[in-house]
């Protein structure tokens, strides 16, 4: 999973490596409430590289020019991704340009520092002016030091740097990190250095133990027209094919640690909370799936509920509706030969399908459920199974069935 810059500043900062003052700016209209005195950079918040010379970096002296940059900016996709956020930054006058990196190498199985003097976006020239040292045994200042002589500092700057490799090595080892990379170190005249640019991989197997790291992803989705305030994790945009829908924040880990374990690739996760000031626990689960059906790549929704027999009566007809188009009361008897209810449901469900889009047919989403509550399941199971949906007895069932449904 890679974090943003700005995700990843967050986490500098709760080393003590310097960070400029900076906003996440979601929407340009933002810019009227900026915190920070201008001259002020705003930079797409995308994974792709290059953003610099595709142009999701701009400066801006006043908020109307930021306003204008900001649009243009929402409007640019680096590497075929589009940004949700952009980040203001102070502005800062840089004097050189570093390159510091702690790297996991499968091939050694080690942990790597790697430093140059020559950072920024010409990477020819920074890969080779680049040094490296391999920690062999447990890590001591000593390593970032050693770095740091090999790329030619002295004095208080090769202390400074020095410090900035063990605060990076620190994250680098507490938050189960792949990557952890500062591109560029900017110096400035008088020796000072800070963190201009970040970039942070952690390992997708250690995401269930890092919750303050999930919680930096997790984003609200706001419609054009009402805030709709609804909780969603993205750790890896457009690269999964399963959605979870979850019902609180721990149970959310849990589920996606298990399709990780069992290599499964999950794209989102939606949490409903029951005390939502906006939207009801059954409104929220019907724009929460409006949002997952508009995503094409998205093959299996996995839904993940804990709690009592009224959340799962809501669950269930909401579901229930929203797959078959029907009210809940022609669900509700069921007087007709099983076979014949489900053929004729699965009939009509295709049909309006068809009607209201047809560019999506056959192409919505199979739906896995396991639901923990205390209620008698079978008034309402056989309703969602004559839908196709799978009705699991275990999470980890749900789990397998998901994965098993993704692959075909």
């Amino acid at each position: 999973m890679e974090l943003l810059e700005y995700q990843a500043k967050e986490l500098f900062n709760q080393v003590g490596i310097p960070i400029l003052p900076s906003q996440a700016i979601a929407n340009p209209s933002q810019l009227k409430r900026l915190q920070i005195p201008y001259p002020v950079v705003l930079k797409s918040q995308v994974r792709a590289g290059g953003r610099g010379k595709a142009g999701g970096v701009r400066f801006a002296e006043n908020t109307i020019d930021a306003i204008a940059a900001a649009h243009a900016i929402f409007s640019l996709p680096i590497g075929g991704e589009f940004p949700e956020v952009l980040l203001a930054e102070a502005r800062y006058s840089a004097k050189e340009e570093f390159f510091l990196a702690v790297v996991l190498d499968y091939q050694l199985q080690k942990p790597v520092l790697l430093g140059s003097i020559k950072g920024g976006i010409d990477v020819e020239t920074l890969l080779q002016n680049t040094h490296k040292v391999i920690i062999d045994d447990q890590f001591s200042p000593f390593h970032a030091r050693k770095l740091a002589v090999k790329m030619g500092l002295q004095g208080t700057l090769l202390q400074s740097v020095s410090v900035i490799l063990e605060k990076m090595y620190d994250l680098f080892v507490t938050k189960d990190l792949n990557v952890i990379e500062i591109n560029p170190l900017g110096i400035s005249a008088d020796g000072q250095v800070m963190a201009l640019d970040g970039k942070i991989t952690i390992n997708d197997q250690a995401l269930s133990r890092h919750p303050d790291v999930l919680k930096l992803i997790a984003i609200k989705d706001n419609s054009s027209t009402q805030t709709s305030d609804l909780t969603w994790l993205f750790p890896k945009p457009k690269s999964g094919n399963i959605a979870i829908i979850c019902n609180s924040f721990g149970l959310a880990l849990n589920t996606w640690d298990l399709l990780i374990q069992e290599q499964g690739k999950p794209s989102c996760c939606l949490i409903l909370n029951e005390n939502n000031l906006h939207f009801s626990f059954e409104e929220q689960l019907k724009l929460g799936l409006k949002t997952i059906f508009k995503n094409s790549d998205i093959k299996v929704i996995l839904v993940n509920i804990l709690g009592s027999s009224f959340i799962g009566q809501i669950v269930t007809q909401t579901l229930a509706h929203q797959f078959s188009g029907l009210h809940k009361d022609e669900l509700r008897n069921p007087g007709e030969d099983r076979t014949l209810r489900g053929t004729k449901i699965a009939a009509l469900t295709q049909e309006r399908t068809s009607k209201s889009n047809p560019s999506q047919t056959n192409r919505n989403p199979q739906l896995v459920l396991y639901l923990m509550d205390e209620s008698d399941r079978t008034i309402y199971q056989e309703k969602l199974m004559l839908l196709g949906i799978h009705w699991q007895e275990s999470s980890d069932e749900a789990v397998n069935q998901a994965i098993a449904n993704a692959k075909k």
